[in-house]
């Protein structure tokens, strides 16, 4: 097969955060095979220029893309639908990036044929709350871009150098416990992230510098691959450090909200930073560099629509009554489930520390575009 038209969407590609990186990650890697990725998003900004600079259509308007893709890869329900109503023969993956977040809810439309969850967690929502069918769901664990992300030189027998690695850190969130745990280990903590007021364009030129990294989700296997300790920490809660013998069971829930147990506390996390090995440190990364890279995701994710290309030719042209009475059901569910999730959403403890930040004088624009992003 030749290069594929694939049409990534996302709710924004401004801010240098989960779901924007993973688009402007696979839509390089795709460009780099000789597939011709098209970005799509209604709120454009930093990582949209950031891709057209590098030669990535990206567009707010689908009427601007006068050739229709191949497949949609869908990433949020609402810019998914979008695509499959104004191309009406593409099929499409659908990607659930998150537990939380009202966006990653799986729309039910006859022509997403598999829909992928980026880690265990993410599964059990989709067949579990939203009743995806089990044979229609693939686990894609999250990649790192091992070119972007070189190994360290081996890390000191004892941490030195501390880094918190959030866009969630600030005095209002879990950075204060983290400062005081360092502060007993006589660690030298920074921080990086939007809140802080301490934002990084590319983390993979600093990362090399620490030894032991606060981090989780995408940021934490950043640093894995980098060859840093990881103690899963974020303001949800906190985690354990990353070792060997758990390396596989955390990656598989993304270092993320499943492995944040406990609440954040000085305490918790003296306790993690005392389990500091540097050679086990460099044995989970050498494991995560074996099996988290970017281009084996890239194998596996093209495959994927190869083989849901070929479903889908042999299924037929869609019918349009069936897709009209879906088009219609899922706008009565926009209207009223997602309305719920979404103020449920408002209601939990991350929305309430976003609205702590809000009230802080001096917090700055950044960390506000960030908090609005997340009551979308």
């Amino acid at each position: 097969m030749g290069g594929l038209k694939v049409l990534l969407t996302n709710s924004t590609l401004d801010l240098r955060t989960g779901t924007e990186l993973y688009v402007r990650d696979l839509a390089l890697g795709l460009l780099r095979r000789g597939h011709t990725p098209v970005a799509y998003s209604t709120r454009v900004g930093k990582v949209g220029r950031e891709l057209r600079r590098a030669t990535v259509p990206v567009v707010e308007d689908l009427r601007r893309v006068a050739s229709p893709p191949d497949i949609i890869h869908g990433q949020h329900h609402a810019e998914t639908m979008t695509a499959l109503l104004h191309f009406r023969n593409a099929p499409a993956v659908f990607f659930c990036h998150g537990w939380l977040p009202p966006e990653e809810a799986p729309p039910l439309f006859p022509r997403i044929l598999r829909y992928v969850a980026v880690d265990d967690t993410c599964r059990d929502r989709l067949v579990c709350e939203h009743g995806i069918a089990e044979e229609s769901v693939r686990v894609q664990l999250n990649f790192v871009d091992l070119e972007r992300f070189p190994p360290r030189p081996p890390l000191p027998p004892r941490p030195r150098r501390a880094l918190v690695f959030s866009n969630y850190a600030n005095e209002a969130t879990h950075l204060p416990a983290v400062r005081e745990a360092c502060a007993r280990a006589r660690l030298a903590l920074d921080v990086m992230g939007h809140r802080s007021g301490q934002p990084c364009d590319e983390p993979e030129k600093f990362l090399g510098r620490y030894d032991l990294v606060f981090a989780k989700g995408r940021s934490a296997l950043e640093a894995l691959a980098v060859g840093a300790a990881v103690v899963i920490c974020d303001e949800a809660g906190s985690g354990p450090l990353v070792t060997s013998e758990e390396v596989a069971r955390l990656r598989r829930l993304n270092f993320g909200i499943r492995a944040l147990r406990e609440e954040v506390s000085a305490g918790a996390l003296a306790s993690q930073i005392a389990r500091y090995d540097a050679a086990d440190a460099a044995q989970v990364s050498r494991w995560i560099r074996e099996r988290a890279g970017l281009e084996d995701a890239l194998d596996e994710i093209v495959a994927l629509y190869q083989e849901v290309l070929e479903e889908h030719r042999g299924a037929g042209p869609p019918d349009a009554d069936t897709e009209g009475r879906a088009a219609a059901d899922y706008l009565r569910w926009a209207q009223t489930d997602i309305w719920r999730e979404r103020e449920s959403f408002k209601s939990s403890s991350v929305i309430r520390l976003r609205d702590r930040l809000l009230a802080a004088p001096l917090l700055g624009p950044t960390a506000r575009a960030l908090s609005r992003r997340l009551s979308r």
